[in-house]
């Protein structure tokens, strides 16, 4: 295992969660040690912003041994536990260009063992393609709305929706959308109470944070 970094093998027992290796600014080399370390411990690790040079430069056995996604960037090593019924976490963008970082959302889900359910292009914009899908959105317990540009997706969903609404904004849009600071000022602000906000283009943590809502919600019903 190389001196360089310190691994988590705990963090399961604690939290619920693994500790997922952040890719960007790892050498191959690093990555490879890594990932070995963590697949003889725990058998399965989830790999974030591992972009496709960085892949293509993993030796090619850890390559044939990743679940890659050119995509959002993941990789998954090892089985992941298929989910145990329908999806429960519907994972929306306001449009395509935020598949990127929803899809990150979707994958750490399935991950866990946990399917998030798709929904895209249903931004502020055209108003008329989310209200197609409104009884469909109302039966989820959580939904992750990755939005760009203005945000306003998060507030329209929030004021709409009974369930959790996590708030992902990304880095899409011109000018002053300022690589998503606009997004997320909109999420923190906005006027649908409730809603949770996570940081700019942090598909894994909103996945996060579902999984930790959808785990409070089995312990809830499990209590007299």
């Amino acid at each position: 295992m190389t001196s360089d970094a310190t691994l988590d093998f705990d963090r399961r027992q604690r939290i619920g969660l693994d500790e997922a290796i952040f890719c960007q600014g790892k050498t191959p080399e690093q990555i490879s040690a890594i990932v070995e370390a963590v697949q003889a411990k725990l058998g399965k690790v989830l790999l974030t912003r591992l972009d496709a040079e960085a892949f293509a430069a993993l030796p090619e056995t850890l390559r044939a041994a990743i679940d890659y996604d050119p995509l959002s960037r993941t990789g998954i090593v090892g089985q992941c536990r298929p989910a145990a019924g329908p999806a429960r976490v519907a994972v929306v963008t306001a449009g395509t260009s935020d598949l990127p970082m929803s899809r990150e959302a979707v994958r750490s889900l399935a991950f866990y063992g946990e399917a998030g359910q798709e929904i895209t292009d249903i931004g502020a914009a055209g108003l008329w393609r989310l209200m197609e899908r409104l009884d469909e959105l109302r039966e989820f317990p959580v939904t992750i709305v990755a939005a760009g540009m203005d945000g306003a997706l998060f507030t329209v969903l929030g004021g709409m929706v009974p369930g959790a609404v996590i708030a992902l904004p990304t880095s899409t849009g011109y000018g002053v959308s300022r690589g998503g600071e606009t997004a997320l000022s909109a999420a923190l602000v906005s006027c649908a109470p409730g809603i949770t906000v996570v940081n700019i283009d942090n598909g894994y943590g909103a996945a996060c944070a579902a999984l930790r809502i959808l785990r409070s919600l089995r312990s809830s019903k499990s209590s007299p």
